[in-house]
């Protein structure tokens, strides 16, 4: 197994993830099969109990692997289906070293951070590595490996230390380490800034790594000068400093490591020229200019909770972009604050309320993705009733479909005070409520997680229609909430089609509404299987149907 290993330094948010994600597209495109770890220093053992502002969306794995939303980018770049074992963290170190030493598997001995969490850690890279994610037999040629955080963190010493020893246990032709750093430029002086790049190569340097590449981040391409004085400082040749800089869209980052020739001296550094072939990107390159040139822009209204932090919905937003692509339109995302919208805001907050309406009314559709707790329930359902009554094409996803739910009981079946029991315990009726099998004591990996199957009841539904006619679909699924079966029968009757249902026949998954151009609720979350090449359905009928183009797809 040839290991590549993405460090960052200076400060975070670098985009290691982005770059860890773009050299394996490259690789893969020399005729290489790849597959990704992120290592994760945090103590959690997943990222499911974080808060979308403290880190970024969620994002959930076929297997119910609740991860960090970097794995989303390996899978959406290098079309791979990943296991939440690719994601490592400290607490899940931790925890497989203290449950072996409560065994007795250590026959005694003093348990201590080197060896036994070093040597877990190695253990952890090794068996995972070798795990097939492309959906082939057999064991990938390459493993990008991303360690989160900075170098120098406390939190990630072990890791530091446990991949030292494997590059040094694999063999210097079998590891390429690939440092990110940033390059800032002084506002007054105008100057790219080599030192914070050669601190945080001596760091990394002192502990034992030495990069074979630096991937400068700036804003504007490396000046020569630039190079050369990072060459000289940071013992690296010349012609592995790469330049990521700014671009239009992160599609064009493997096109820059392309045009740099860093496939060719990531190659010779793991003794690969032999077998690789000449990167094949020109799809990859159409993909990426195409999106540069599109002129036409499709207004959609996200209407949720986390406004604040778009990471928060980066699988979303990336759905949306597929989608938008295949339509040769440009996504306008306009950011709705739920809150807003409520009654409550246009007292305290006016100039806000109008806004949020104005962006609503404005809209060509709505979407409503997933989320907890009841901060801007209210203006969710009001959202909810104004795409239902004007005919705005509406996607509900997860929370979005319980909201579609709640805003039909009260409108239509006049149950004024119907409701979800997570935001009101003691509603007369509840719509929605608590899975019998959820806990509620424990938060971490007690939800339905992961890829479950879809009965799609209807086959003329728009669902199964735009499924390819399909009578099932797998997506992948993150809730503890669930439409309350007792008062579905009620809610067909009223007009609410429950068009997909889960194995039993009971847990509802799909909702339509009749008599509008698009109006669909599911329970799981199709974003998280959408790729570049292949827009989830759902959201390709979405913002087909915002552009009135949806029946003409159909009928194709």
């Amino acid at each position: 197994m040839k290991y590549v290993l993405v460090t960052g330094g200076v400060v975070s948010g670098l985009g290691k993830g982005v770059t860890a994600s773009s050299i394996g597209v490259v690789l893969k495109a020399c005729g290489l099969r790849v597959t990704s770890i992120k290592i994760d220093p945090y103590l959690n053992t997943d990222a499911g109990t974080m808060s979308p502002f403290e880190h970024g969306e969620v994002f959930v794995l076929d297997d119910g692997g609740e991860v960090d939303l970097d794995l989303g980018n390996y899978e959406r770049f290098l079309d791979v289906t990943l296991t939440k074992d690719n994601n490592i963290t400290t607490g899940k170190i931790y925890q497989s070293v203290l449950e072996k030493e409560r065994k007795g598997d250590y026959l005694g001995k003093t348990v201590q951070v080197v060896p036994h969490i070093t040597d877990a850690i190695k253990d952890w890279i090794e068996s995972v590595s070798l795990i097939p994610v492309d959906g082939k037999e057999g064991q990938a040629d390459v493993c990008v490996i991303e360690l989160g955080g900075t170098v120098g963190d406390i939190e990630s010493m072990p890791f530091i230390e446990a991949l030292r020893q494997l590059s040094f246990s694999v063999g210097q032709e079998n590891f390429c380490l690939i440092h990110v750093s940033l390059i800032p430029v002084l506002g007054v002086v105008g100057e790219q800034k080599t030192k914070p790049t050669q601190h945080s190569v001596r760091e990394l340097r002192a502990l034992g790594l030495t990069p074979h590449f630096l991937a400068c981040r700036s804003a504007q391409p490396l000046l020569e000068p630039t190079k050369a004085k990072l060459s000289q400082f940071c013992h690296v040749a010349s012609a592995n400093i790469l330049n990521i800089h700014d671009v239009p869209n992160i599609w064009h980052v493997p096109l820059l490591l392309r045009n740099q020739n860093a496939h060719h001296s990531i190659l010779k550094q793991l003794n690969l020229t032999s077998v690789a072939t000449a990167p094949d990107l020109d799809s990859w390159t159409k993909m990426a200019e195409t999106f540069d040139n599109l002129t036409n822009h499709v207004k959609i209204a996200m209407v949720g909770k986390y406004v604040g932090l778009t990471d928060s919905y980066l699988s979303v937003v990336k759905a949306l972009l597929h989608a938008c692509i295949a339509c040769s339109l440009k996504p306008e995302i306009e950011w709705i604050a739920a809150s807003d919208l409520e009654d409550e805001s246009e007292k305290s907050t006016p100039e806000a309320h109008a806004a949020a309406w104005k962006i609503l009314k404005s809209a060509e559709c709505i979407l409503i993705p997933g989320g907890f707790g009841d901060r801007g329930v209210s203006g969710m359902v009001l959202a909810a009733k104004y795409a239902r009554e004007n005919k705005i094409p509406y996607l509900g996803i997860c929370l979005g479909m319980q909201i579609a739910v709640i805003e039909f009981a009260r409108s239509v079946l006049g149950l004024e005070r119907a409701n979800s029991t997570e935001f009101d315990a003691q509603t007369p009726d509840p719509v929605v409520i608590f899975m019998p099998e959820g806990s509620r004591t424990h938060m971490g990996s007690t939800m339905r997680l992961g890829s479950r199957r879809t009965h799609l009841q209807n086959q003329d539904s728009l669902t199964s229609k735009l499924y390819g006619d399909a009578s099932y679909v797998d997506e992948r699924h993150r809730h503890r909430y669930e439409v309350n079966p007792e008062i579905a029968q009620v809610l067909e009757e009223a007009g609410l089609r429950l068009v997909g249902k889960d194995d039993t026949g009971k847990r509802v998954e799909v909702i339509e509404f009749n008599n509008h151009p698009f109006y669909v609720g599911v329970q799981f979350h199709p974003e998280f299987k959408s790729r570049p090449t292949r827009p989830s359905p759902l959201f390709l009928g979405f913002i087909l149907a915002a552009r009135k183009l949806l029946q003409a797809h159909l009928s194709n």
